[in-house]
Order: C-alpha cells, then structure tokens, then sequence
C-alpha cells in the first residue's frame, strides 16, 4: 500500500487526476512499532515528518484551542508534501464531557480537515485502545487503509532480535537467536529491546560480553503485556476479526489469528 502511493505526491500524479493520499490508521497493541512505523515513512518517502501534539495545544480561553489547531493544520499544509503523525489519537481526540465541549470542537475540526483537505498531507494516525475512538474517526475517506499490528510471530521475533543485537554492536550470528525467538513468545518489539538492554545490564555488572543465556534470563523475569493485558488483547483481535481492518502481517484475518500467539482464558 505504502509503495503504491509513495509516486502520489509527484507531478505525474496530478497530471494522471489522482487525488494526494489521505493516509493511514494503526491500530493494535503497545509495543509493537506504530510509532516507528510512522518515522519509517517519513524517511522512506524522504518527506518532512511532523507530529501533532494535540494536547499541547488546549488553551484556557474560549475558543484558543480551535484557533492553535487551525494553525498548526495550516502549518503542516505549508510544509507539505510531508508525514502528518498523530500519536495515541485516542488520547488526542478523545470527546469528552468535562471541558465545555472544547475536546468536541477540536476534534471535529481535525476530523473535517481530514476529510476536506487537498493539500498532499500523508497522516499517520495511531491508536493503543480503539474502544475509546468515536466511530466516525476511522471511517473511508480520512484514511486510505486501516491496519491491526498484532504480536510478531517468531518470525518477526527473529527479526527484531537480530536488529536489537546488531544495532548495538553484537553479531547475531553468535546468539541463538532462533530459541531466544521460542523463549520470548508473546514478547511485542519493545520488550524484546529491553530484554536485550537488561541482559546487557547484567553482563556488563560482571565485567564481560552477553551472552545467549542473559537474554534468556531477562526475558524469564519478564511478564509480557500478552499475559498482563490478556483481555485488552483479545477485544483488539475481535475487532480484527470483524473485518474493521487490515491486518500489519496477512492479508487474511484468520491467517494472521493462526500464526500469533494465542491468547489463554482466565
């Protein structure tokens, strides 16, 4: 998807009358690379990336935080083309009750920029805990693709082991990188990084390299979020499943159910 719109921003695109891109939603769990995700557009695209802080905007006067909204929309339709990344957009754009109908406001002011907007401004919108984003946020015509990122599988495991390994100076090639994969079922992207960093913490307290074993050791004293937020994971597979969304890793739903960790009853 992301190749087939990255010439989208060109002049051969508005010659061809195809519209700029509107962008994408990634929903799923913590931890597994929404927020890198949308720095890795940015940079494959070598576009501008700029994020949106929503909740740096509110003021305390009537009417300010609509206003600092508007400009910072403007702002990001000067810069463009460029990566628009709204982070934890729950949390940004989350209606509530308490605030004088200014979480209201605001939000309705990004959501019709979205769907109005001409300007070749790619949003990247992520999201932890879809449940608390109104139903209008995700439907067509704000975002071209919403996509699900579920728990790597050991595939994806390997892979992230061996980037963690090499990005600090060790050769994976003198790890098992394959067990530690099994050992660390369940474990999303950042708590396979840290694992590596606390074993690393280990084996430099005793003066010497790390080794397979530390890492093993760390990811044991480790409680994974698939096991601390069991429940919150399997209502995020069920809207995975209902067909609101692509998934990051399969095209089909159930192949991707197949291949991810499964999630225990309690």
């Amino acid at each position: 998807m992301l190749r087939l719109r990255e010439r989208a921003f060109g002049d051969a695109a508005r010659e061809f009358r195809l519209p700029a891109p509107k962008g994408i939603a990634l929903i799923g769990i913590p931890g597994t690379g929404k927020s890198l995700t949308a720095k890795m557009i940015g940079g494959l695209w070598r576009l501008p990336l700029l994020r949106l802080d929503v909740g740096a905007l509110y003021g305390s006067l009537v009417g300010e935080s609509e206003e600092r909204v508007r400009r910072a929309l403007r702002l990001a339709e000067t810069v463009s083309p460029c990566v628009l990344w709204i982070d934890e957009v729950e949390k940004a754009l989350a209606a509530g009750g308490h605030d004088g109908g200014t979480s209201q406001r605001v939000f309705g002011t990004v959501l019709t920029w979205m769907q109005e907007k001409t300007a070749p401004v790619f949003v990247v919108a992520t999201a932890n805990d879809v449940s608390a984003l109104p139903p209008e946020t995700l439907r067509r015509g704000r975002f071209d693709e919403i996509f699900f990122l579920d728990l790597p599988t050991e595939e994806e495991r390997r892979e992230i082991i061996t980037v963690h390994l090499r990005k600090r100076g060790r050769r994976p090639e003198a790890f098992d990188v394959h067990r530690l994969a099994r050992d660390c079922d369940g474990f999303v992207g950042a708590e396979l990084e840290q694992v590596i960093v606390d074993a690393m913490y280990e084996a430099f307290a005793e003066e010497r390299d790390i080794t397979t074993g530390d890492i093993a050791r760390a990811a044991a004293r480790t409680v994974p979020l698939s096991t601390s937020q069991r429940e919150v994971i399997e209502d995020l597979r069920t809207w995975l499943r209902e067909g609101r969304a692509q998934s990051a890793s399969f095209t089909e739903a159930e192949l991707a159910a197949g291949h991810q960790v499964p999630v225990l009853e309690v």
